[in-house]
């Protein structure tokens, strides 16, 4: 779609060139959702990928993946080391309702800072522990985990300039074996909820759920818990009232397929 309020577009090369934020201003890269629908509140553009970040740096520590990062990208990486859990960045780039063409221009960071439910980076960011580093309007920089990014349907905690510039994944997330659940009312639709289990290498646990509720939650267990302290642990962490309703789903019915999801996925990673 033709943004037809857009008066200038700028094209940072270095962090210098990046112009202070303002409420007419958004920032670009994939572009996939902001050029679907009016957006006529903005005056101006401003594109990073001319800044030219690496799309995947591995280092001894783990993966830092550039906001700028496709989807493509990452879905399709290979690496040589010794990390079972990147079977998730197919698995959730799968989840995301999109077709080929839109893997190759949508990135990772896009995905989490349009922060829908249903975001397909975001349930990865947050299963993996990812930590986002963010570039701060004042030239300043701050790291935030995912989890905590992400804080409603469409909102999160980026502040008017505010440029998300990478996520990191440890090592030992990177190391762990995990399990995927995608539930969704049709083969194809949009994911109704999206449930990722993680067993570290310390044996802790960790499940995540996304897509069923307004923001992301986190549980994490010293060691596997038994089926009932399970959902014990997922009634009390997930209030009834984060539970998301939309077409796609009724609240009552995304806490049951994720509760069973959960069940599941402790079954899969306790063989």
């Amino acid at each position: 779609m033709d943004l037809g309020t857009i008066a200038d577009v700028v094209i940072p090369r270095m962090r210098s060139d990046v112009p202070p934020g303002r409420d007419d201003s958004a920032v670009i890269a994939g572009g996939t959702w902001l050029m679907s629908e009016k957006q006529d509140h903005l005056t101006r553009l401003v594109d990073i990928t001319g800044l030219g970040w690496p799309p995947l740096v591995v280092d001894d520590a783990g993966l830092t993946v550039a906001a700028t990062c496709t989807i493509e990208t990452l879905a399709t990486a290979t690496f040589e080391r010794d990390w079972p859990a990147t079977v998730l960045f197919e698995q959730c780039a799968t989840a995301l309702l999109a077709s080929f063409k839109i893997w190759k221009v949508a990135t990772v960071g896009g995905n989490i800072c349009l922060s829908l439910p249903a975001g397909a980076m975001i349930s990865l960011a947050t299963a993996m522990d990812g930590v986002a580093t963010v570039w701060a309007d004042d030239g300043s920089e701050y790291t935030v985990p995912v989890v905590d990014l992400v804080t409603g349907p469409h909102e999160n905690a980026l502040r008017v300039g505010d440029m998300l510039r990478s996520v990191r994944f440890t090592s030992e997330a990177l190391s762990a074996t995990t399990a995927f659940r995608k539930i969704a009312l049709s083969p194809l639709g949009r994911s109704a909820t999206v449930v990722v289990g993680r067993r570290d290498t310390d044996e802790q646990f960790v499940v995540s759920v996304t897509a069923a509720t307004r923001r992301p939650y986190v549980l994490r267990f010293p060691g596997l818990p038994s089926q009932d302290e399970l959902r014990g642990a997922l009634a009390g962490s997930i209030p009834d009232t984060a539970w998301y309703d939309d077409p796609h789903g009724a609240p009552d019915w995304r806490r049951h397929i994720t509760i069973g999801s959960a069940a599941e996925i402790l079954e899969e990673l306790t063989c």
